[in-house]
């Protein structure tokens, strides 16, 4: 249980970093995708801001005779493309184009970035664009240009390449801040398991502690209920240890055998209603008499409904008397209408109080005890769960009919540890 435990806890932290780095990464990356274009941004507004406000008032004033002037911001054009600038374009204030340079060589992105139509800004706001292109970051940037007065002399359009080594920088930036991220989250999760597992332990001792106070007061109820019926607790043991085994044997959970189990200790509790002279009887019941006796099966029902933790015995405590073939009461269900931790229960029943001695009468060998199941295969018993029994009957008869009490109550114990602590 204890491994079981450390392994859904890791698993669940591993789960959790893996979550939360995805998630906190993209966020992250995001913010410094964020912080990449500002740098950028930057960069290429401080470059294209090198423009000078002798060439701004030309802006708005050139035409065919004045071309010294076109060519004067030409050169200072071809200037920018020696550093970081790609390709250049100017506008008047009337959103006009009256400039053009490219970079030899890459026309092929001038004509790339073309495709993308942008919008003119407002007069004080930037336009922009960011690009991957060969690993390489490209900015495509519109801004206004102010002359002398701060008014608007035109626009300025330049896609701004950004170097090896400015690129390596980002990338490193980006990297190093996504692994700070990972391995924040990654040592948080390890300080928070020890933490974790502590916690689960004092929880799962209270647990445990819990549930062994159930399953002791389920016992002791069940003995309680034997004893009152001339029998000793040591009944409900075996009939429970048969239950559990031809569970196992037909591949059932332990979640199903806890019902099962349940259902075992109690599946005789309702008999509490029933008075002495009819439950201790030594002879045959009268037919009113009988009537009287069924009921214990709705006083069982009546008593596990006032406990949740008991519903899952009401299969066993409601329905153990019904028969295969729908003679069986309360209900005379037939077949698989009957839940099957009922119909596994009535077989273990039957062949326990025949085998076993009673006031009343002697026991019965153990062929004979089988023989009368064989017989009511079908009419009384699931005749599919009777075959998986008898597979397993003359093992199990043999070493619960050779073992002493304590021996039986420490095979039992064995087995709610099984199916009850060792999830």
């Amino acid at each position: 249980m204890s491994s079981n435990i450390h392994k859904k806890v890791l698993t669940r932290l591993f789960l959790g970093w893996v979550g939360f780095s995805l998630l906190l990464g993209s966020v992250v990356f995001f913010w410094e995708m964020e912080k990449v274009d500002d740098h950028v941004l930057a960069l290429a507004t401080q470059e294209a801001g090198t423009f000078t406000s002798e060439t701004l008032g030309h802006f708005n004033r050139i035409d065919e005779t004045h071309p010294e002037v076109l060519q004067q911001i030409k050169a200072k054009a071809d200037e920018f493309l020696k550093n970081h600038f790609t390709v250049i374009e100017l506008y008047n204030r009337n959103k006009q184009q009256f400039l053009e340079v490219t970079d030899p060589g890459m026309e092929a992105l001038e004509n790339e970035l073309k495709r993308y139509v942008h919008k003119f800004p407002l007069e004080d706001s930037v336009q922009y664009k960011k690009f991957y292109i060969n690993s390489h970051i490209y900015m495509q940037v519109l801004l206004p240009l102010k002359d002398g007065g701060d008014h608007l002399a035109g626009y300025f359009e330049g896609v701004y390449e950004v170097d090896d080594a400015t690129f390596s920088n980002i990338r490193h930036d980006v990297i190093r801040t996504l692994l700070l991220v990972v391995v924040t989250i990654f040592a948080t999760s390890v300080m928070l398991y020890p933490i974790i597992i502590s916690l689960n332990q004092g929880l799962v001792k209270l647990s445990g502690d819990l549930l062994k106070g159930n399953i002791e007061l389920m016992e002791v109820l069940g003995s309680a209920i034997a004893k009152r019926d001339s029998d000793t607790n040591i009944h409900n043991y075996r009939v429970t240890i048969y239950a559990i085994r031809l569970a196992e044997a037909l591949g059932h959970s332990s979640a199903e055998i806890r019902g099962l189990i349940s259902g075992a200790f109690l599946h005789d509790v309702g008999k509490i209603g029933v008075s002495d002279n009819i439950l201790l009887k030594p002879g045959r019941l009268t037919e009113e008499e009988f009537a009287v006796m069924r009921n214990h099966v709705l006083f069982g029902v009546e008593i596990i409904a006032k406990s949740n933790w008991l519903e899952s015995a009401r299969d066993v405590v409601e329905f153990h008397h019904e028969k295969f073939d729908g003679s069986g009461y309360m209900r005379g269900l037939r077949g698989e209408e009957i839940p099957l931790n009922a119909r596994i229960f009535a077989i273990v029943d039957v062949f326990d109080a025949l085998t076993s001695r009673r006031p009343y009468k002697e026991p019965y060998s153990f062929e004979e005890a089988m023989s009368i199941l064989r017989r009511d295969s079908g009419s009384h018993f699931d005749p599919a769960i009777m075959k998986h029994f008898e597979g397993l009957a003359r093992d199990l008869h043999l070493s619960t009919s050779r073992a002493t009490d304590l021996e039986v109550e420490m095979e039992l114990n064995h087995l709610l540890q099984k199916h009850f602590f060792s999830q």
